[in-house]
């Protein structure tokens, strides 16, 4: 099984949290691990699944000048694909995540487990939730 994790990080939070899964998945899967400035929808192609991390920025978005212009481009190829979705804040109640989670349930993804936020960086339960998200993908 290929898995792609494409995540975006600005403080470190994110990429802590996309740590997380790849040393979950380390051995049972080959995972990639992707800068969204470098994946685009010709990529969808090559994994069995998918796990999508960005931080909530702003008024509780996705980070606007590079994950959601990739994100955009590549959800109406997300139908029928295995999917999990992790990021992290520091104000706010989670907004962006839910908004996120019935995007990609509209756009058909298969969401294989809660998406799973840390207020900062991951804390013990986050870290044991990711590790339960990325197992998840593999079932």
């Amino acid at each position: 099984m290929r898995i792609a994790v494409v995540y975006y990080s600005q403080t470190g939070n994110t990429e802590a949290m996309a740590e997380v899964i790849e040393r979950t998945l380390e051995g049972k899967a080959e995972v990639v691990v992707i800068d969204p400035s470098l994946f685009s929808s010709g990529d969808l192609a090559g994994y069995d699944a998918f796990a999508f991390g960005c931080p909530a920025m702003g008024d509780e978005v996705l980070e606007e000048e590079v994950f959601e212009p990739m994100f955009s481009a590549i959800e109406s190829g997300l139908a029928g694909k295995r999917i999990i979705l992790f990021g992290s804040y520091g104000w706010g109640d989670g907004q962006w995540m839910r908004s996120w989670q019935e995007r990609c349930a509209a756009d058909g993804a298969l969401l294989v487990h809660e998406p799973v936020m840390a207020n900062g960086a991951p804390d013990d339960a986050a870290a044991a939730e990711l590790g339960e998200a990325a197992l998840a993908l593999l079932l």
